[in-house]
């Protein structure tokens, strides 16, 4: 040996495709120090947790239990949802709703908003009769007519944990299937006469940003096939989260050209759902924004004030794409056109019918997977990798369980939170495990 130190370089992709990886080669990187002591910071400090909390479980609790930096404070996350649902009292409310009908022979729906300019609780059927009896054969007339346009813009391109959201809403995948084909399709798949090609660039990310020459070829994409009114004047940029390391790029297709419908043949049923939602998501955050025509009608009613409003999409925009999902089973008004007939000022219209409807207040809901991936993402809980595994291994120890797609804590889970809470309480506060991540 010659004794001689070496420079060590560390070659550097985001994408296995051919161009990318020979690119690479030509232009490595130094090594970053900081990274490297970051990481076996971070193995440090997950040891000494692990290490030092399991023994105890096996001996308080049972033999096989585990406890973690960040595995603990979700399973929190979720006895603490939980025990506000316990003790959460539902309170009844009731709402009134006017069905309204003009000369035109138009009718419209407008909702109880206020009496004498304050906000009204109805908070029991006499209150609500009430009203009904305040309002029988009085005159209706608009108040007022506000109408503007309104613009919806496209959401980023996803990071991990947006990726791994959306494909629980909208495919109804767990976040371990998820990162499963999301590796397949950044890894590779044969492609026919093209040899295996990676699909989808790095899926192990906090950033939204995107490559210069990605975002040309996806911009001349849209202009080329749905003409230039659907890209906007400048490209989009989106800002990074608060805390995000960005050492990746967005998740995205290698190549926007490369579309669902080229690629079905290749792949899985599932590798193609996902694929198609990377692929629509990216699209999508360089298209122009839809644009809708928004009206507010207040009719005033002796001393209450109705509200009826109503949307209109008229220009699709990134609409035309995608459109994000949610975890509940409603629509937004943006999602369905409701239309108000053309009213005017001082314009007299005719009550047909009044609703009275009995509602009660409801507790928090429990969490779903993409509901607990985007808090443990806003509070700065664990790192895009991490998501996956910690919901894997809360459900594998039986810390939770669950019912209908949502987490509901076990006994176990409940005992072991609360005996870690009451031995180790920084361990489970939030935000000493957020700093801690932060400083990582």
């Amino acid at each position: 040996a010659l004794n001689v130190e070496e420079e060590k370089c560390r070659v550097d992709f985001r994408e296995i495709t051919k161009d990318a990886v020979r690119l690479s080669i030509k232009k490595p990187r130094p090594i970053s120090q900081p990274l490297v002591d970051a990481q076996q910071a971070r193995r440090v400090v997950d040891r000494v947790v692990g290490y030092e909390l399991s023994p105890l479980l096996w001996a308080k609790v049972k033999p096989g239990l585990s406890a973690g930096r960040v595995q603990s404070v979700a399973v929190k996350l979720i006895v603490d949802r939980e025990r506000e649902i316990e003790a959460f009292v539902t309170e009844e409310y009731w709402s009134v709703t006017a069905h309204l009908g003009t000369e035109r022979q138009e009718q419209f729906e407008a909702k109880l908003h206020h009496k004498d300019g304050k906000k009204l609780d109805l908070p029991n059927e006499e209150a609500a009769r009430q009203v009904e009896h305040d309002l029988a054969d009085q005159v209706w007339k608009v108040a007022a007519v506000t109408k503007k346009k309104r613009q919806r813009n496209p959401a980023p391109p996803f990071t991990t944990s947006t990726m791994q959201q959306e494909a629980a809403r909208k495919l109804g995948f767990a976040a371990k299937k998820t990162m499963r084909l999301a590796q397949q399709l950044y890894e590779g798949l044969p492609m026919g006469k093209l040899g295996t090609l990676g699909l989808i660039t790095y899926m192990r990310t906090d950033a939204t940003r995107v490559a210069p020459e990605a975002i040309t070829e996806v911009r001349n994409f849209i202009k080329e096939t749905h003409g230039e009114t659907y890209i906007p004047q400048k490209p989009r940029a989106y800002a990074a989260r608060k805390g995000a390391q960005e050492g990746h790029e967005a998740i995205r297709p290698t190549s926007s050209l490369r579309t669902p419908s080229d690629v079905k043949q290749y792949l899985s049923r599932d590798q193609l759902r996902l694929y198609t939602l990377i692929w629509e998501r990216f699209v999508a955050s360089q298209m122009s924004s839809a644009v809708f025509d928004a009206m507010t009608v207040d009719l005033q009613v002796v001393n209450y004030l109705f509200r009826a409003t109503g949307s209109q999409l008229k220009f699709p925009g990134f609409l035309k794409i995608y459109q994000e999902g949610s975890d509940s089973n409603s629509q937004t008004d943006d999602s369905k056109d409701r239309l108000l007939p053309e009213l005017k000022v001082g314009e007299i219209v005719h009550l047909e019918r009044l609703d009275l409807g009995q509602h009660f207040t409801q507790p928090p809901a429990r969490f779903t997977e993409a509901m607990l991936v985007k808090t443990l993402e806003e509070e700065g809980i664990g790192r895009p990798s991490t998501y996956a595994p910690i919901i894997d291994t809360i459900g594998a120890r039986g810390y939770v369980q669950r019912e209908e797609k949502r987490f509901r804590p076990t006994e176990l889970g409940t005992i072991v939170t609360d005996l870690l809470a009451d031995s180790f309480p920084r361990l489970l506060d939030v935000g000493f495990t957020a700093g801690l991540e932060e400083e990582l």
